[in-house]
């Protein structure tokens, strides 16, 4: 069960940043004049990079977006990240076990590197991560398909059918399973849909202290 590598995601698994978007793009959209949930913007957007996002608000708004949108969105999200942004619950732990047991990690994340580093660096988190972040703009295509995940593990220096991959969301639950690698699904968020994190493929976990056991370290 031990794996030689392990893959985290950062948003939604490292850090709490998932929640923080979500919130506020409840109000970016409506600004646009769309009017979504909290639970139907985690449903739709969680693990998409921010190119695949607009290009589906656009679908729904039938049209491009304004052309300073993103940049207002992005900019508010970023001094929230700032000012209220956490780790995720014992995830610093996860990653002193791992380090304890002299198991390789890495981060692979839809976000682009300067994000990754302001809300790594944010919580603290930066120094354990800094020379092992891999973005989506290091590869052709995004989150689900297997490209950042396959990307990551080979600049690692490991096999895909050794790795496991700790995700949130449904692209990057269908990225690692594309990948054949094993993935483990933290669905820490109350509107996280579990059923179909498990029908995607992964093992579905409610606590981030459940993962040494999981991965064959308990």
């Amino acid at each position: 069960m031990r794996p030689s590598l392990v893959i985290f995601d950062c948003d939604g698994v490292l850090v709490d940043s998932e929640r923080i978007a979500a919130e506020g793009m409840v109000e970016s959209l409506r600004i646009l004049g769309l009017d979504m949930s909290y639970a139907e913007i985690r449903r739709e957007f969680v693990g998409l990079t921010w190119s695949d996002m607009v290009a589906r608000i656009e679908r729904k708004l039938g049209g491009p977006i304004p052309p300073d949108w993103s940049s207002r969105t992005r900019d508010r999200d970023r001094a929230r990240f700032l000012s209220e942004l956490q780790p995720v619950p014992h995830v610093r732990d996860v990653v002193h076990r791992l380090r304890d047991a002299a198991i390789p990690y890495c981060v692979a994340s839809s976000g682009d590197p300067a994000k990754m580093q302001a809300t790594l660096g944010a919580t603290d988190l930066l120094p354990l991560f800094d020379d092992v972040l891999f973005s989506a703009t290091m590869v052709a295509r995004g989150k689900p398909h297997p490209d950042l995940f396959l990307f990551a593990a080979d600049q690692m220096g490991h096999a895909p059918d050794g790795c496991v991959v700790i995700e949130d969301s449904l692209p990057g639950v269908g990225a690692a399973r594309a990948a054949d690698m094993r993935v483990l699904a933290y669905a820490g968020d109350p509107h996280t849909d579990d059923a179909a994190l498990a029908d995607a493929g992964a093992e579905v976990f409610h606590d981030m202290r459940d993962v040494p056991r999981l991965i064959g370290l308990a």
